[in-house]
């Protein structure tokens, strides 16, 4: 089974919470604050892994989590860490927010990496709060949440050559005399299920890789047929052969075939229909009517189109299709080369959650929302459970303005105040 299109969730570790403790040594009668920090949860990435072929790994599993950061000790002893999780993908996956419909990545490059996830930073234990007016602080931060997102993955596969055309014109076996790849061939509709790729050696210094792209019909840019979801392999493709039945087995036209077909790149990527084109007007070995070739030469000669008369089946003039495509090829920088940069691996990340200001609005007489990343962060790091928790917490919005914000627009003591999803009687 091929699997090109997947979805997967992926959390990452929350950090680890940290502690209030304090020094109890002998002959130390009022020891010191010692609670050490949690240890930050780990980051889930994506991988580029050029010995996977295929997405079938996420049809099995679909969720993905990094482990939690350790809770701080005594002793001002730091939380463990959680270990990253590294997720192998193929190359030429293509990543997108599944919620917003972004693209995150676009990963070809072996070490190719997406930072999929970041871990919850460790919280701080109270020793790091002690100062010379506060030197025993009962309160420590809880760790961090861990991210998580949802992902559609989409593998495009990389190829050279993009072999295209109607079900049943001999795609199939082209790719079969060409290289080594062994596809399924029957007469039927449909019988490529799965693109199939291949290597093609031209001779000692030249070979590219070939993909037999499944069959296309009228619609396939709107999903008809097999769809547009065998089109984005085109899409990493440096040129085209177009095959066309010029024996019209099917009892179809050779010249409207090649038009449709022409038409459905074009809808679904301009560019496509820009690649440099080869023509490959296969089964002449049975062609009994001459004017099939005829009008299909008349409208090549039209475009400007070179066209090979081939037969996939006894071999006849694929040596010279094939000479001439590694030609093409040896003008034509591989697509990774249109990069300035060098051929390095990149490491692409999830984009950082957008920093939102502090607002206080008054939802009715005695109901106010706090909202804000300052402030929303310091409630989840807050641990309301420290016999300094909710002090701290107070001193903290008092000097981010809430406070003030709170007294202007009438808040009075007794009075409903959500600080994030955090729900408080306002004390004034």
């Amino acid at each position: 089974m091929f699997m090109d299109v997947a979805e997967i969730k992926v959390k990452s570790g929350r950090g680890g919470n940290g502690v209030v403790a304090f020094r109890r040594e002998a002959h130390v009668p009022r020891g010191g604050p010692a609670g050490g920090d949690g240890g930050n949860g780990g980051n889930v990435y994506l991988e580029v892994d050029p010995s996977k072929r295929t997405l079938l790994d996420f049809k099995y599993k679909t969720g993905y989590q990094a482990v939690n950061g350790r809770r701080g000790g005594n002793s001002t002893k730091t939380g463990k860490s959680g270990k990253d999780l590294s997720i192998p993908v193929p190359p030429g996956t293509v990543v997108y927010d599944e919620k917003t419909g972004h693209e995150l990545a676009d990963m070809t490059r072996p070490g190719d990496t997406l930072l999929a996830a970041r871990g919850g930073k460790g919280g701080r234990g109270n020793a790091r709060f002690a100062t010379a007016t506060r030197q025993a602080p009962r309160f420590a931060e809880m760790g961090e949440k861990s991210e998580e997102h949802t992902l559609r993955l989409e593998l495009k596969l990389i190829a050279d050559v993009g072999i295209i055309g109607f079900p049943n014109v001999g795609k199939s076996t082209l790719i079969s005399r060409i290289s080594e790849a062994k596809p399924k061939i029957a007469a039927y509709h449909f019988t490529t299920l799965v693109p199939n790729l291949g290597f093609v050696r031209v001779d000692d210094a030249r070979s590219f890789v070939v993909a037999d792209v499944p069959g296309l019909i009228e619609g396939a840019h709107e999903g008809v047929g097999l769809g547009h979801e065998f089109l984005r392999h085109v899409e990493r493709t440096r040129m085209l052969i177009h095959m066309v039945d010029i024996a019209g087995t099917e009892g179809r036209d050779p010249v409207e075939d090649f038009h449709i077909i022409q038409r459905e790149l074009e809808l679904h990527d301009r560019r496509l229909a820009e690649l440099p084109q080869v023509v490959a007007l296969n089964k002449t070995d049975v062609l009994q009517d001459p004017e099939l070739l005829s009008g299909m030469d008349q409208e090549l000669d039209r475009l400007g189109l070179t066209r090979f008369q081939i037969s996939a089946v006894t071999g006849q003039g694929i040596r010279e299709l094939v000479g001439h495509v590694a030609g093409i090829l040896d003008e034509i920088a591989p697509v990774d080369e249109f990069d300035d940069e060098a051929k390095e691996s990149r490491q692409f990340e999830v984009p950082a959650p957008d920093f939102q200001r502090l607002s206080v609005k008054r939802l009715a007489p005695n109901i106010f929302m706090v909202r804000g990343t300052e402030v929303e962060q310091l409630v989840q790091l807050t641990n309301l459970d420290d016999a300094d928790g909710p002090d701290r917490l107070h001193d903290e919005l008092d000097r981010l303005g809430v406070i003030d914000q709170l007294d202007s627009r009438g808040a009075a003591p007794g009075d409903t105040v959500y600080l994030g999803e955090l729900e408080m009687e306002y004390a004034g």
